[in-house]
């Protein structure tokens, strides 16, 4: 290796450390970084005057680049070195044993969470003050969205002063539940957990960080009172004296004495990953004795005293067989690959989507070629690279016009996504958006699944959503599969419609770039109702929601736009003639709930959006969490213990959605 293709490998590293840390978007495996990590630590201690000072050896990561604050810590954040074998793991241990001058140190094992590193600090037993991990000196300010992380005490169970270290991030399920309502949007999904995690601790309205459901799990205290005896000697003892203070620690944690009990362990955990709730990438191995620790001591970027052992993902080839080109509700064009069913991960996979054209051109992948799949955060499978070129293979050529409208397809300035702008003649956009305009947290109207949806716009029965409301039994009876109580079933859904929708679920469902629910009830609370939002002009619009706080002048050009748009106007007039005008429910300090908190949990009859609606209409506050003053705590299905366990502490009551609508009605209910 020359020094020219030496300092060319630093950069490539220090460019990987970029996508990995700053951006939450890796674009190798980490067994592949980790091999010229190494490659390039061999060349350094081979040509020691070859290093240079802004070699990724030499200090920790990366610089944070974002709005957000920035926090400089006074003991730095340091890596893991890793390991991938049983022999690297066995000199690692006589590593170890040699720099404790011959004795054999205990190990504590633990699983390492996919997520992202976050440090708290806490002054006389109260947080303060949460920042990522950065370069490991400067990290960024996300106090106001850790704070959202229900499994984060505001306050410990004794006044200590000190820096906890800890792992934010999403287990499977909520994973999947954050990609489906991405999906469901228009947006392109995360690759795994980690990156929806890191994205959400960066979003700039704590509101809508409290919509993603992170967790916490912490590891480490430094600083400030963990120096004294109080936590222990040992690692172990630390985290049961993290556990007593109300910190939450991991219960998967195993003590070991000898190598051949760490090797058992380690070899354990590989068969019994997949029975957590979290996706782990591997465990860390830390030497117990925190006076070992010290005598090792560490590098300028590890300590000496502990490693990651990783485990490969799960792998597989398979054939691609062909390209389906999706059309999405936005007009986004997005490739899907279908392959030769393979198992990976527990699962049988026939499809994964290549996101955008840009990406296959970098694959260079075409149709009759083996790829090679992984799971990314074990969940959602993904093109790595062509490991076989087929003797038939096709090309995949990008498409220049709407597969479902014919229109020429377009692509932003700066953007790698294409669009097909025919975005009201687009059969398929219109299908899509019908589709958005009935799900649970818009209009909620049942019975109308995509296949229904699809007859209806392909037989011109539906042409907006506004001709949902003139439907009827006789035209509903002529499509396949429908009889009559299901075609009346249909027809009944949609007439109730009217009736439940509040200003909110309509700006929802009409799909509106840039606004979600958050920001869909914003615009809703400011302008009460639709009347008086389609009376207002595009720039009285844009004024009033540039004034909401955090709500932003590229959000309120979306709304504005919106509604200056002829062919929008034209379809809500419709909807308002049909009987589909609603309001938003106003907040009667002299309702029957006055004064009194409630928060919800788990799954319930009707969408969370309309509860908290019919909470705050008859004067009652809706918590997002439960706090000191919570009177009632609303307990639905698929309920999590964090909630419950919370309500308890706190002592607010528990109840179920039966005794939730008798506060609703003024009626009295029982103590317990």
């Amino acid at each position: 290796m020359t020094r020219a293709e030496y300092e060319a490998l630093a950069r490539e590293i220090l460019q990987h450390d970029r996508r990995y840390h700053v951006e939450n978007d890796p674009s190798i495996a980490d067994v592949e970084y980790d091999r010229l990590f190494a490659k390039l630590k061999t060349t350094e201690a081979e040509h020691t005057d070859w290093v240079v000072s802004w070699s990724p050896t030499q200090r920790i990561g990366h610089q944070p680049i974002s709005s957000f604050p920035k926090i400089t810590r006074a003991v730095p954040m340091l890596s893991l070195d890793n390991t991938y074998d049983e022999s690297e793991l066995r000199a690692f241990h006589d590593r170890v044993v040699r720099g404790l001058e011959g004795e054999a140190p205990a190990y504590v094992v633990e699983p390492k969470i996919d997520g992202i590193s976050i440090e708290l600090k806490y002054v006389e037993g109260k947080f303060q003050i949460g920042a990522t991990r950065g370069d490991g000196v400067t990290g960024e300010d996300v106090t106001a969205n850790l704070r959202t992380i229900h499994a984060l005490p505001l306050e410990l169970s004794h006044p200590v002063t000190a820096d906890v270290r800890g792992e934010v991030y999403m287990d499977r399920v909520a994973f999947e539940k954050v990609n489906a309502e991405r999906v469901t949007a228009e947006e392109e999904p995360w690759k795994n957990p980690r990156n929806a995690t890191g994205g959400s601790l960066k979003l700039l309205d704590p509101r809508q960080a409290a919509k993603r459901p992170m967790k916490l799990l912490t590891y480490e205290v430094v600083g400030g009172e963990a120096s004294g005896a109080s936590q222990g000697k040992t690692h172990f003892e630390l985290l049961a004296w993290m556990k007593s203070l109300g910190l939450p620690v991991s219960t998967e944690i195993t003590r070991v004495e000898t190598f051949e009990e760490l090797l058992a362990v380690v070899n354990s955990w590989a068969a019994r990953k997949m029975a957590l709730p979290f996706a782990i990438d591997g465990v860390v191995i830390k030497v117990d004795r925190i006076d070992q620790r010290r005598f090792l001591g560490a590098t300028n970027r590890a300590p000496r005293w502990a490693i990651a052992f990783k485990f490969p993902a799960e792998q597989a080839t398979s054939k691609l067989l062909r390209l389906e080109v999706n059309v999405g509700r936005t007009g986004a064009i997005t490739p899907l690959g279908h392959f030769e069913p393979v198992e990976l991960s527990g699962t049988t996979v026939k499809r994964a989507s290549f996101f955008n054209f840009d990406q296959i051109r970098r694959l260079d992948v075409a149709v009759g070629d083996r790829v090679l799949l992984e799971k990314a955060g074990e969940i959602i499978p993904y093109v790595i690279t062509v490991v076989e070129r087929g003797t038939d293979r096709q090309p995949i050529v990008e498409p220049t016009h709407c597969p479902s409208c014919g229109t020429a397809l377009e692509r932003e300035e700066g953007q790698v996504a294409l669009y097909c702008p025919n975005v009201f003649g687009c059969p398929e956009q219109r299908a899509r958006s019908i589709e958005f305009f009935c799900k649970r947290d818009a209009m909620n109207i049942e019975n109308l699944g995509p296949s229904l949806v699809y007859q209806l716009t392909e037989k011109g029965l539906v042409k907006d959503v506004a001709d949902l409301y003139d439907l009827t039994v006789e035209q509903l009876l002529e499509l396949e599969r429908m009889g009559q109580k299901s075609a009346a079933g249909v027809v009944k859904g949609i007439a109730e419609s009217k009736g439940k929708a509040t200003l909110t679920r309509l700006l929802v469902g009409l799909g509106m770039p840039k606004i979600g629910e958050v920001w869909a009830h914003e615009v809703a609370v400011r302008f009460a109702d639709l009347a008086t939002l389609m009376a207002a002009s595009p720039a009285e619009i844009d004024q009033a929601l540039q004034q909401l706080h955090g709500f932003g002048a590229e959000r309120a050009s979306a709304v504005s736009g919106f509604f200056a748009e002829e062919r929008n106007r034209e379809v809500l007039t419709k909807l308002m003639a049909r009987g589909v005008s609603p309001s938003e429910p106003k907040i009667e300090p002299s309702g029957v709930l006055a004064g009194t908190r409630i928060c919800v949990t788990g799954t319930l009859s009707r969408p969370r959006s309309e509860v908290q609606a019919a909470i705050e209409s008859a004067g009652g506050v809706f918590d997002k969490s439960v706090k000191k003053g919570t009177h009632y705590l609303v307990a639905g299905a698929d309920v999590g213990a964090a909630k419950l366990k919370d309500a308890e502490k706190k002592g607010t009551l528990v109840i179920d959605e039966a005794v939730l609508e008798k506060l609703l009605r003024g009626e009295s209910i029982e103590s317990p």
